[in-house]
């Protein structure tokens, strides 16, 4: 069978999987987040840290809740790495470097996962565990609880209320994360994935000495890291590593992981509205998008424009020969659609135009199908902005869901997709600027400005991956990417809560003729329209500059 026909395969048994559970998962996520009855466990957590499992808060509590525990898990995670040589399972590695923990701290409470180290040479198991892994879990969750708080918005009537911030993490982790993961995991391990507390494994090499292989609890965070589209790895190949991802079968779980929640949370918002066709306008824009992202990369890496690569048959360098071009593809199409960061091939060895597909994925602001949690919020502030364009076409008040969308709700929105671009943008044009970014640099020309753009990109956009031919190891990089992070995950989440606030604050509007329908085709033309729009006008000089000036080379 041909490399096409194996990843055409894997497309097709991608998508009956996802299929198969999109309609339960996605109204089980809907009875997860609008139940009244709480777990046993729930409550002694609640009655634990001293929180009112019934009480309902408005956008502010709520966004101070969002901040405060993000800042105190900020606070522990650093603690932790500066703290190492004191814990357990430290194998002798010591503290890490202050800038180091300062952007693995922000990087991982962010659901960035960024990783500028080999983390099986800097981290020992107890930070992996307690710390790491620990944020896959919450930042996923606190994901989740922002796009159920702005649903929530859309279908309160006057009482401005969003819900219950510590509430919405519980269950999320409890109810969702924590059991997926788990059989997740064991699938990862029945497959060939490792698993093991010891530090590493003694082996003889072809060349007849011994060698020590790093080891790690690697599946169990391995599953969390995909499915709450996280990305940072216990091992510095990440997902191309055979110990997190043995074969074409891991391959297809990891990918299926990554995009499962983001899918069925179109499902869950259409049914929390109470019209799935509101959901399934949503899932169409997700999919055409990465649709036409998987086709660019695939004809980008089998059509190569240099004389290695051509001689090869295609772009074959920088991935594993047990998945090659497609299946390497696909997993990069799915890992920078979304938040997720992980990488099974290395992104620096793209061609130039299948390098622009992953950078581009990021700069539509990752809502195809995006985060768990943040692609939802991201593409219903897309559709408050679409609605708003059509409302000034025809000179109507806009409004969505029943919701008319004034001056404050419109801003809430531009704030929500301007704060990204600003992030991007000043922090790649500044590190340019700087006389030592040429030497953290491994290309010049077009690719090395692709290299800059990409690594403010990925941290802009909490994803986490990497070209790979940029040295982020200097404190400038450490520093201003762990704060393009931080700006570029908590300006978006303040300005969604503000929005659903305001839209909670108001009694739904009935429809009337002149309502614009958002369940149609026309709206999701509208939708995709607007996703592209706003991406084209903000990063088309840049990219012209940088992977499209490469492509065209």
């Amino acid at each position: 069978m041909s490399s096409l026909m194996v990843g055409l395969v894997q497309v097709g048994l991608l998508i009956l999987a996802i299929a198969a559970v999109y309609r339960p998962l996605g109204d089980y996520l809907a009875h997860v987040y609008t139940s009244e009855k709480h777990w046993r466990v729930e409550k002694v957590i609640y009655r634990l840290v001293r929180v009112d499992g019934d009480a309902q808060q408005r956008w502010t509590t709520y966004a101070a809740g969002v901040l405060g525990f993000s800042a105190m898990s900020i606070a522990l995670l650093y603690l932790l790495q500066r703290l190492q040589p004191l814990l357990p399972l430290s194998f002798g590695r010591g503290a890490v470097e202050p800038a180091v923990a300062f952007n693995t701290a922000i990087s991982f409470v962010t659901n960035t996962n960024w990783q500028s180290y080999v983390p099986e040479q800097v981290l020992g198991h107890a930070v992996q565990m307690t710390g790491l892994t620990v944020q896959n879990f919450v930042s996923a969750a606190v994901g989740m609880a922002v796009a159920i708080a702005l649903v929530r918005g859309f279908t309160a009537a006057g009482t401005g209320r969003i819900g219950n911030i510590w509430v919405d993490i519980t269950r999320g982790c409890t109810r969702v994360l924590l059991p997926i993961a788990a059989v997740g995991a064991v699938l990862l391990v029945a497959l060939g994935g490792a698993m093991s507390l010891a530090s590493g494994i003694d082996v003889i090499g072809l060349d007849g000495q011994a060698h020590t292989i790093a080891t790690a609890p690697i599946a169990s965070q391995e599953a969390i890291k995909e499915l709450g589209t996280n990305g940072g790895g216990v091992l510095n190949a990440n997902s191309a590593h055979p110990f997190s991802n043995p074969g074409g079968i891991s391959n297809l779980l990891e990918i299926f992981l990554i995009l499962v929640i983001p899918l069925a949370l179109t499902r869950t918002f259409g049914t929390i509205v109470g019209d799935r066709r509101q959901g399934r306008v949503l899932l169409a824009v997700m999919v055409s998008i990465m649709a036409v992202m998987t086709a660019v990369v695939w004809w980008a890496e089998s059509h190569p424009n240099g004389p290695a690569s051509l001689a090869a048959g295609g772009a074959l360098e920088g991935k594993e020969a047990r998945f090659g071009l497609f299946l390497s593809g696909l997993f990069a199409v799915a890992t920078t659609g979304t938040s997720t960061g992980a990488v099974n091939s290395m992104h620096d060895s793209y061609t130039g135009l299948g390098g622009l597909v992953p950078l581009l994925n990021m700069l539509l602001g990752e809502v195809a199908p995006g985060g768990v949690g943040a692609g939802l919020y991201g593409i219903l502030v897309l559709a408050v902005i679409a609605v708003f364009l059509a409302g000034l076409m025809v000179g109507r008040t806009p409004e969505y869901l029943g919701k008319k969308l004034g001056r404050r709700e419109v801003t809430a929105a531009a704030v929500s997709i301007l704060a990204m671009p600003t992030v991007v943008l000043l922090g790649a044009g500044t590190a340019l600027a700087l006389p030592s970014t040429s030497d953290a640099m491994t290309n010049s020309g077009a690719h090395g400005l692709s290299e800059v753009l990409y690594a403010f990109a990925s941290a802009g956009n909490n994803n986490g991956s990497a070209f790979a031919g940029l040295t982020v190891t200097s404190d400038f990089f450490q520093i201003a990417l762990g704060l393009a992070m931080l700006f570029g995950r908590f300006v978006p989440i303040l300005a969604v809560l503000m929005l659903a606030g305001s839209v909670a604050a108001q009694q739904r509007t009935p429809a009337t003729a002149g309502t614009l329908p958002t369940t149609g085709p026309l709206f999701a033309g509208l939708l995709g329209g607007t996703v592209v729009l706003v991406a084209a006008l903000t990063f088309l000089p840049a990219l012209a500059l940088g992977p499209i000036a490469e492509a065209l080379a």
